[in-house]
């Protein structure tokens, strides 16, 4: 078996082949298309890389075939090539791979054997066709004494309800990478009289996840936004259905029909993002939580809240907690990757430590005056563990604790503690919520009812139900985070404002307004 980093010819067919339970007949002559025919763009899905290592980034495109094209059912020769220059004067690594109708024609390439702390130009070619020079950046060196880390942060990109100008203004930032927190894709049937239109019934087949990625993927802003930056990734419920819980779905499904579906969508979300083999999905497992450390700065720990978790309580929604919320198996991580988080967090000698999370760990009271109500989706209805990741972070002085969260398409500001209620209490660690690029649609300041419960809130900073961004500066001192809103994604081409920005001082848990 080849090696985490041998994504190239054989080592990835073999891979790939393995996965669908395909065997691959040895033979001497040739098994792909050296020079294929096209009839049009192959690389209409643009490029991408991701999984930013000190050494490493792993660089993505996908061929787009028609039905009619003979190719469709061939393995296709791709070439790579990475620079340090976008002329490609100073080659510095190259190679050919293989694009296979098993793996939806996509290509991941493990760049390994690079500088630290360095941008790259890459690009790829296929029969004569050859993509746009891309750019992608490798993290520094795990001891890098680096004094500041910029990134954006978003979430919850539902392409029929409006368009990605966020991501047009965010192309335009001084970034060294972009983290997605998921609902990359939404899996629900089409809607007619939405902003844009996609058409079909919600998806399910392995066919209906790759035609929706690639309907996403094939926007220009997110493309350009791809293009330019190393995206650190996961996902959330619409990349497979909407508020699943581990094995168990939305609505009514056999588990084993559901299991088929998850793994359908878990296939088709490896071939189209930026990840390494070590993500590659095993039936209807796919292991997506990981950490990337960028010197003595920052680690990130990236979470997933989906697939292992259990079963939403007090039958899901918005309500009054139940017996359920306070059960102690009751978990978001599952007890193997809780027990990694801890690891990771507790041996990091970076100053700050940031979960890359999908739902939002501070508890809110969305009902006004007399009662309690709280999202059973998020960590609020599994208290328990909140409690423990709560008491944690109080027990590690030095963590300096960062939540970036996405998901409820709004944005927040949320001091932690372990008594959400008690004000006097110390606070461990600051959440900051992104709202969504454009689910929802065009947004608001703050809503009727969030204007009645937010003063029962006291933890909460801020909150807003516009929709855009979130922007973060980085150094050994201080985090900043600027909330970038636009007024409308109905319309293109809007302007984009720094709504609100936030601190965080290294030391000093909790958020101060600037």
């Amino acid at each position: 078996m080849p090696n985490q980093h041998d994504l190239t010819r054989r080592g990835f067919v073999v891979a790939g082949a393995s996965l669908l339970g395909l065997t691959l007949p040895e033979t001497g002559r040739s098994m792909f298309l050296a020079q294929p025919s096209f009839r049009a763009n192959p690389f209409a899905l643009g490029v991408c890389s991701g999984d930013p290592l000190p050494g490493a980034v792993v660089i993505w495109t996908r061929l787009t075939p028609t039905p009619d094209d003979a190719w469709a059912r061939e393995r296709v020769n791709v070439d790579w090539e990475v620079a340090t220059d976008d002329k490609f004067s100073k080659v510095v690594k190259n190679g050919s791979t293989f694009a296979t109708p098993e793996m939806g024609h996509s290509v991941h390439v493990d760049v390994t054997g690079l500088k630290p702390d360095t941008w790259y130009f890459y690009r790829f070619r296929a029969g004569g066709e050859v993509t746009k020079t891309a750019r992608t950046k490798t993290a520094p060196a795990a001891n890098a004494q680096n004094s500041k880390l910029n990134f954006a942060f978003a979430s919850c990109q539902h392409y029929e309800t409006g368009y990605y100008t966020a991501y047009q203004h965010m192309v335009k930032e001084d970034l060294d990478l972009i983290v997605h927190l998921g609902d990359y894709i939404y899996e629900g049937k089409g809607v007619d009289g939405r902003v844009r239109k996609h058409t079909g019934n919600e998806i399910n087949s392995l066919t209906d996840y790759r035609n929706r990625h690639a309907l996403y993927k094939s926007d220009p802003h997110l493309q350009e936004a791809h293009r330019l930056f190393p995206w650190i990734v996961t996902w959330d419920d619409h990349e497979v259905d909407n508020n699943y819980a581990g094995d168990l779905p939305e609505d009514a499904q056999t588990r084993q029909a559901f299991l088929e579906r998850r793994a359908n969508a878990y296939k088709a979300y490896f071939e189209f993002m930026p990840l390494r083999r070590t993500s590659m999905p095993v039936g209807s497992r796919l292991q997506l939580y990981r950490e990337f450390t960028y010197g003595n700065l920052a680690k990130f720990a990236v979470l997933d809240t989906r697939q292992y978790r259990t079963d939403q309580p007090c039958n899901d929604g918005t309500k009054e907690a139940c017996l359920a919320v306070f059960d102690k198996n009751a978990t978001l991580l599952g007890p193997k990757q809780e027990e990694w988080l801890k690891g990771v967090l507790g041996s990091s000698k970076s100053t700050w430590n940031i979960l890359a999370n999908q739902v939002m760990m501070g508890k809110v009271d969305r009902k006004a005056g007399d009662g309690e109500a709280f999202p059973m989706d998020q960590w609020a209805g599994y208290e328990e563990a909140r409690v423990r990741m709560m008491r944690f972070f109080a027990e590690r002085k030095n963590l300096n604790p960062i939540v970036i969260t996405g998901d409820i398409h709004s944005n927040w500001v949320a001091d932690l503690r372990e008594d959400w209620r008690n004000t006097k209490a110390p606070i461990v660690g600051t959440e900051y919520v992104g709202t969504s690029i454009t689910s929802g649609g065009d947004g608001q300041d703050v809503t009727d009812a969030a204007k009645a419960y937010l003063p029962e809130n006291p933890q909460i900073r801020f909150a807003n139900w516009q929709r855009g961004y979130v922007s973060c500066q980085v150094t050994p001192t201080k985090w900043t985070s600027h909330y970038r809103v636009l007024d409308k994604v109905s319309v293109p081409d809007q302007p984009i404002q720094t709504k609100v920005t936030f601190m965080t001082e290294a030391g000093k848990p909790g958020a101060i307004k600037v």
